[in-house]
């Protein structure tokens, strides 16, 4: 981000503009470009392409996307998505929301807007896309094979209300009819299960590694040792068993559209 910033700094210099004239060609005011320049606000995507254009970088500035998404993510986060981007296979187990894998862009910024201390818009912005980015993975060659465990808890929450949850219904639905994707529901009546202890999610790389991911109110804990995976790998397989098939899962959510 800081080289990034530097850079665009150099071109704006070189081509003889201020800060506010950068911003009229590209559409943006005076003050976004000097929040970028400056390192206080992270670039998107748009903004990355509008300073390509107006600067006829060739291609300089444009390179730098790849790279600049991940300074969206929460820093805590960073290091996961990017194994979770070259994964062979994600696999989550999710108690209180729906994965943000498979979030609508409506449910994740309904989600992102309940936190405390609170995002403003421009941040809630840069995250709502920053999850959205991560289905990158659901589409590539090889496509990543995802295996999603949802509390039955976390599907009645109704985050937004009926309508944005009625999208997010369809979108699992939709997510599910793919050849890569599985999602199972763990229903309340199944009141003892292996799951009690908390999310998690287990991650085979492209060397073969197995490694589990936990996160908790900012916090994060990434382990890669082979008898704590193993451990998790043991409890998710459980909590596996004692959820509802992936066929029994697609009807239940279908039930769970018909009751909004």
């Amino acid at each position: 981000m800081q080289y990034f910033a530097a850079v665009l700094r150099i071109l704006r210099e070189h081509a003889g503009l201020t800060q506010e004239e950068l911003g009229e060609l590209m559409h943006y005011t005076g003050s976004a470009v000097s929040a970028v320049e400056t390192c206080a606000k992270p670039p998107t995507d748009e903004f990355i392409e509008a300073a390509e254009k107006a600067l006829d970088a060739n291609g300089l500035l444009r390179s730098a996307i790849t790279f600049l998404r991940l300074e969206r993510y929460p820093v805590h986060f960073q290091g996961f998505v990017q194994l979770e981007q070259d994964a062979l296979s994600v696999s989550s187990y999710c108690p209180q929301l729906i994965d943000g894998l498979l979030q609508t862009p409506q449910y994740a910024r309904e989600v992102l807007g309940c936190a405390f201390p609170p995002f403003d818009e421009e941040e809630v912005d840069l995250l709502v896309a920053a999850r959205m980015d991560r289905k990158a993975l659901l589409d590539r060659k090889p496509a990543a094979v995802v295996n999603v465990i949802l509390e039955e808890a976390a599907l009645r929450r109704l985050i937004g209300g009926p309508e944005v949850m009625g999208q997010q219904y369809a979108y699992l639905l939709e997510c599910a009819a793919r050849p890569n994707v599985v999602i199972q529901v763990l229903p309340m009546s199944r009141a003892g299960h292996a799951g009690l202890q908390g999310p998690m999610t287990l991650l085979e790389t492209p060397d073969e590694t197995s490694m589990a991911y936990m996160e908790s109110n900012g916090r994060s804990i990434l382990l890669s040792k082979p008898d704590e995976v193993g451990v998790l790998a043991r409890r998710y397989a459980m909590i596996r068993s004692q959820a509802l098939g992936p066929d029994e899962s697609v009807s239940f959510i279908e039930q769970l559209m018909g009751e909004l």
